[in-house]
């Protein structure tokens, strides 16, 4: 959904790209640097208490790691590697994060809670998995109401405010991703199998 966003989001960077095209730095390594800023934020911070604070680490390091393909375009290095790598990366990075809250829930006794933040961890992995595995047999699938970008955005902003004290938002925000997940699941397998009809009907004419 918030897809419709990034073209907004690659101007707003292109210049942050265009200063780094002049240096060593390369796509790949803006990749790892912000998956690793990511990951060390969700599981040093979060697992600690440290809400808020982990939340505006993992944010910096989530818009660092979009910088990647920016860098790659205006470099005209954009290739299959750098787009394996990127979305590789990005599971390490959901995974901490979730790994992370669930940490600090187990540790607050919250513990329905930490399986439904496990539960969102997992959802999430299906949902993109659908996608790649639905791309890699030539069936476009760019469909779901939660989509990676909207699953952090949900889940971040949660961890946040929660970290700024505002009550049960955490909850609301990991149960809202639940469902969403779930039904983004659906939507994939569903676009998947109409793909699939459309392919063998294409095949037979």
């Amino acid at each position: 959904m918030l897809n419709v966003l990034r073209p907004a989001l690659a101007r707003l960077l292109t210049p942050v790209a265009d200063a780094l095209a002049r240096t060593p730095v390369t796509p790949n390594a803006v990749t790892i640097t912000g998956t690793a800023g990511v990951v060390a934020g969700a599981l040093w911070l979060f697992p600690t208490g440290h809400l808020f604070a982990g939340t505006m680490v993992c944010t910096g390091f989530v818009l660092a790691d979009m910088l990647d393909g920016v860098l790659a375009r205006v470099q005209g290095t954009s290739g299959a590697f750098g787009a394996f790598l990127d979305s590789t990366l990005d599971r390490i990075g959901d995974a901490a994060v979730f790994a992370g809250l669930t940490i600090w829930l187990v540790r607050t006794r919250q513990d329905t809670l930490a399986w439904v933040a496990l539960f969102c961890l997992v959802a999430g992995g299906l949902v993109s998995y659908a996608k790649a595995r639905a791309e890699g047999l030539g069936i476009p699938c760019n469909v779901g109401v939660a989509e990676r970008t909207e699953r952090l955005l949900i889940t971040l902003v949660a961890a946040g405010l929660t970290g700024l004290g505002v009550p049960y938002v955490l909850a609301i925000g990991l149960w809202a991703l639940a469902v969403l997940s779930v039904v983004t699941f659906g939507q994939r397998v569903n676009a998947v199998r109409r793909g699939a009809r459309a392919v063998v009907k294409t095949g037979a004419s």
